[in-house]
């Protein structure tokens, strides 16, 4: 059976950077979605998200594997998107400050022709320090926290925020990797 091509349904360019740092060839196709957080099942609402972005591109892809996710933070029973301003990412950024919070990424994988799916999703623990005053004007000033979920990318400059994390790393950045793979030699 020839090796079947793989498309990636996002935007990220950390999920793109992710892919290639571990050998995988891929296409990107972009989603046309609404990202507005609905629902009350973070772990749901992740799938949901990741399933409308395969399904936004899937009528473009005639065979292959097609790869949605979305990662969310929750914190408190409040399900945590991208800040949509300066308040925003400042209002999220006081709530994780001393406190645990979990980063859940939805997967939908579709394989074409025969249009298999699988659909799971993954679950992070991440601890961040308590945070000064300082420390938080200053991140919220950076571009940094604008386009991530929660509003810090682990891997960028809010890496040193974090206390301690519990389970996969490369959740946090935004893309499962390990269980990804895993998803994927089942179809």
């Amino acid at each position: 059976m020839a090796k079947l091509p793989i498309y990636l349904a996002s935007k990220s360019p950390r999920r793109r950077f992710l892919l290639k740092q571990f050998g995988i060839k891929f296409k990107i196709i972009t989603p046309k979605i609404s990202e507005k957080i609905r629902g009350n099942n973070p772990k749901l609402l992740a799938i949901k998200l990741a399933k409308l972005k395969v399904h936004s591109i899937e009528g473009r892809v005639k065979r292959g594997i097609i790869i949605g996710v979305d990662t969310i933070v929750v914190i408190d029973g409040n399900i945590l998107g991208k800040p949509r301003n300066k308040k925003d990412a400042r209002y999220m950024i006081q709530l994780l400050s001393g406190k645990e919070h979990k980063v859940i990424s939805g997967l939908y994988i579709l394989r074409k022709p025969h249009n298999r799916v699988i659909k799971t999703s993954e679950l992070t623990k991440v601890k961040f320090r308590k945070l000064s005053r300082y420390e938080i004007e200053n991140y919220v000033g950076s571009r940094e926290p604008y386009d991530k979920a929660g509003a810090y990318g682990i891997q960028e400059k809010a890496g040193l925020f974090v206390e301690r994390i519990n389970g996969c790393y490369f959740n946090v950045v935004g893309l499962p990797i390990v269980k990804l793979l895993k998803c994927i030699r089942r179809l």
